[in-house]
């Protein structure tokens, strides 16, 4: 075994190939000039405030769905819905990605939000399937919903992982040395 293969403990807030290594075991969502600049960022408010937006087409959205589903009426409506929670989530997720980029220096998947970018993937995957039945012209009406219903389902998932890191970041930023000196 190479030197290069054994594990060697790193201290918390050193350089490693350029990288800061302040998470340590529990680590933590943000290092300071991660907190920094997500704080500092205006992609953090542009978050802010698509994510609620976003939650809200998503309620109406699902209610056209389930009633198209149920009675056969309001098809035009639940496609129109679907369209717009769609393009909300792609600014969303295009607005997520700088505001990556801005905090953490990649674009998509970095360590504190890798799970909530994969099943982010997910989302976005089965909403584009959607647009390419509806525009394409594939599938069933009850099809499209069921696909619809199925990208909602994945995009609650991801909602709550976001509001789960929230949470974190919230009582993280409660602990943090910065905090109680503020």
């Amino acid at each position: 075994m190479t030197r290069m293969d054994q594990a060697s403990p790193v201290e918390p807030g050193t350089k490693v190939h350029g990288a800061s290594h302040e998470r340590g075991r529990g680590r933590a969502l943000y290092t300071a000039d991660e907190r920094r600049r997500r704080d500092e960022s205006v992609w953090t408010i542009v978050q802010g405030v698509l994510a609620p937006l976003q939650f809200l087409v998503f309620l109406v959205s699902l209610g056209l769905v389930v009633r198209t589903l149920t009675t056969g009426e309001g098809a035009f409506a639940a496609d129109v819905s679907i369209v717009i929670k769609t393009l909300v989530l792609y600014t969303i997720m295009i607005t997520g990605s700088i505001w990556e980029k801005v905090v953490f220096g990649k674009w998509l998947f970095a360590e504190s939000f890798f799970w909530e970018d994969v099943v982010s993937m997910l989302v976005l995957a089965l909403h584009t399937l959607y647009l390419v039945m509806l525009f394409g012209e594939y599938g069933t009406l009850e099809q499209r919903m069921l696909v619809a219903l199925a990208a909602y389902s994945s995009y609650v998932v991801n909602a709550a992982q976001f509001l789960w890191k929230l949470r974190m970041a919230r009582l993280e930023g409660a602990k943090s040395p910065e905090a109680v000196a503020a």
